[in-house]
């Protein structure tokens, strides 16, 4: 499609969900911080794992698990030197794990800071009539997509909805509901600026 704009952005969430549970020593609910470090365990041929998070009060620990009661066997050599060593990556990869970490905890305290990194694929700002942005997320994150999108083009949430209403921005998948949805890894948006008198500016700043 002439005039066509197409644009990968890499999102990552800037700050881990965090607990939030009774501390026993601060006597009421406090947040609780990913320390990045990992407890293992071993008893026989059976391993636990957990990664150690601190009150944000008073520094005292709970243990976030990981696997418990597991057959040695069954975990991956480098795996179980990855918990040993305290593999940054790995830290990360569970502490962004929301879902697990609300299961095991009951309540969580979410961020919604995230950074942005804008790859132009093909296309050029210059003379936009469309842009059709890709969205890679390397972690989950509670931060809507309607406000993602007006934050990065620099235009009005009220905006978005007048373009999905007039039929000039298309989401996939999920469709209309997916705006005031949380960002999620692989969504495409396509939005129509043939009419847009500022699209110039708004390619610019999807380009970054």
């Amino acid at each position: 499609m002439s005039g066509l704009l197409r644009i990968r952005w890499a999102i990552a969430p800037q700050i881990a969900p965090r607990p939030l549970l009774n501390c026993n020593r601060c006597g009421g609910v406090k947040p609780y911080r990913c320390s990045g470090k990992f407890r293992v365990n071993a008893n026989g041929k059976r391993i636990d794992a957990w990664l150690i998070y601190r009150c944000t009060g008073c520094d005292n620990s709970w243990n976030f698990t990981i696997f418990e009661r597991c057959n040695r066997r069954d975990i991956e050599p480098a795996l179980l030197a990855a918990f040993e060593s305290n593999d940054p990556a790995l830290a990360q990869r569970h502490a962004f794990d929301a879902v697990a970490l609300r299961t095991r905890s009951g309540q969580i305290e979410e961020f919604h800071d995230v950074t942005v990194k804008k790859e132009p694929l093909d296309g050029r700002p210059e003379g936009v009539t469309a842009l059709w942005l890709e969205l890679r997320l390397d972690a989950a994150t509670p931060l809507r997509l309607d406000r993602l999108l007006a934050g990065e083009l620099g235009i009005s949430r009220s905006r978005l909805q007048t373009w999905q209403e007039r039929q000039l921005l298309a989401i996939e998948p999920d469709g209309a509901k997916a705006l005031r949805r949380p960002a999620r890894d692989g969504t495409a948006v396509h939005i129509d600026l043939s009419g847009e008198a500022d699209r110039n500016a708004i390619a610019a700043a999807a380009c970054g």
